[in-house]
């Protein structure tokens, strides 16, 4: 694994082959432009590939996990077709390549968690969040449909009912309301969630690994059978990218005001 093709991430290595990942861009509150994007979607296979991983941790520096997908990018990406099918593809190998990845992931949610952060949060095999730490999916707001993750992962975490909700509405929720519904397994004070999640880390790398991968690799047939669901959900994403509603959904994000969508009025 070469760690110098990558410039958004951050990595450490630590005891019994465990790798800490850390998203690099505090100064944006970690946000998902097309670099990072894109090193998002490739590591877990650089992951899998590498015999000095055994398990990865992944965080975000600074105050937050990542705030989603970069605004500049949501702008470049509206109504252009060629940087929409690329992403469509990109998103879909983010998704897959973290549920294909036969080595355990940790997520440490330390903040904010929303769009493409929140999919390398919540796909992660095991997720610890801070109590105060805020997560969602706001698609709806910015004017289009649920894609990334959520349309695969939030009915078998939280239930259908509360998948509905907040996919419909994009309200966000807490990390210590996460852990109540089943969105993930542990909610702690922020400054004890990277421990805790190197632990968690340090307990899968000095156990059996083969049987850890197995377990993974079957329990990950949940989310396999939800592909179809989940390629829907991610090319309705992309076709309203190509809509007069994310535009108006960005252009509100920027001015700080409420959207005044046109499929609305």
């Amino acid at each position: 694994m070469s760690l110098d093709d990558y410039h958004q991430l951050k990595f450490s290595r630590r005891d019994n082959g465990v790798l800490l990942i850390t998203l690099d861009r505090p100064e944006k509150y970690n946000a998902a432009d097309e670099e990072m994007h894109g090193e998002l979607a490739r590591v877990w296979k650089d992951v899998a590939a590498d015999p000095a991983t055994r398990v990865a941790v992944i965080t975000g520096a600074g105050k937050a996990f990542s705030a989603g997908g970069d605004l500049a990018m949501v702008e470049r990406m509206a109504g252009d077709y060629d940087r929409v099918s690329h992403m469509l593809t990109e998103m879909s190998d983010l998704v897959y390549n973290m549920i294909n990845c036969d080595k355990p992931i940790v997520s440490a949610i330390n903040g904010v968690a929303v769009g493409a952060g929140a999919v390398a949060a919540l796909l992660a095999d095991i997720a610890i969040a801070a109590d105060d730490a805020r997560i969602g999916d706001g698609h709806v707001k910015l004017g289009v449909a649920a894609g990334d993750h959520a349309a695969i992962i939030w009915p078998l975490l939280a239930g259908m009912a509360k998948a509905r909700y907040h996919l419909l509405t994009g309200e966000m929720i807490t990390g210590a309301e996460a852990e109540r519904i089943g969105m993930v397994a542990k909610a702690l004070p922020r400054d004890q969630v990277l421990d805790e999640a190197l632990r968690v880390a340090d307990l899968l790398a000095a156990g059996a690994q083969q049987a850890i991968r197995l377990t993974k690799r079957s329990l990950n047939n949940w989310l396999r059978a939800a592909g179809p669901t989940f390629d829907q959900s991610a090319a309705y994403e992309m076709l309203t990218f190509l809509g007069p509603d994310v535009v108006e959904g960005y252009t509100a994000l920027r001015e700080k005001r409420p959207p005044r969508f046109p499929s609305a009025r």
